[in-house]
């Protein structure tokens, strides 16, 4: 049985229910800038999977950068993927919008979006990590941004589904498991 969030069996206590919870705001609603100054409607995505992930170009994770575009072309028809350029991790995305843009390309063939360098934590943390860490915002569950290459995935209607530290590859079963779900 469900009571408040907690799932319950009769002689075995109970435990969190993991399930997509409704969001207290719309992740839709956030305002974002992509890496080419323009603006990135989230709401574009509506009925796509979105795996958001702090990124950074001189990071032990950055080889990551090849597992989150494969996922990006296998996936593409139900996923979109934002990179989302962070300084915050030891100073390992020190360049300029137009430097991270050139070497995701160069080095990594990205082409799912990029936005503007953002902070993930702290008090200048973007609204959408505010959201992607706030069960007061997104319903779901609290966390915190520990290093870079830390992913939050959100389902097609706009609600955490779950995050992901640096250590799990973009082609984990974790996260190929929940994208094939329906």
């Amino acid at each position: 049985m469900l009571f408040g969030g907690l799932l319950c069996f009769s002689a075995f206590g109970c435990a969190q229910s993991t399930s997509a919870q409704e969001p207290k705001e719309s992740i839709y609603d956030i305002a974002l800038e992509g890496i080419d100054g323009k603006p990135l409607d989230l709401s574009q995505y509506k009925g796509k999977k979105i795996l958001f992930v702090n990124v950074a170009s001189e990071c032990g994770f950055t080889g990551q950068y090849d597992g989150l575009q494969e996922l990006y072309e296998n996936y593409k028809d139900k996923l979109m993927i934002i990179g989302l350029p962070c300084n915050q991790f030891g100073g390992q995305e020190p360049g300029s919008e137009q430097e991270i843009q050139s070497f995701c390309r160069a080095n990594y063939g990205v082409e799912f979006p990029l936005t503007e360098k953002i902070d993930v934590k702290g008090p200048g943390q973007h609204p959408l990590y505010q959201w992607l860490t706030q069960k007061a915002k997104n319903g779901s569950q609290d966390s915190s941004v520990k290093w870079n290459f830390q992913k939050y995935l959100v389902d097609e209607h706009g609600r955490l589904v779950d995050f992901f530290y640096s250590i799990t590859k973009p082609n984990s079963p974790k996260i190929t498991g929940l994208l094939n779900k329906n």
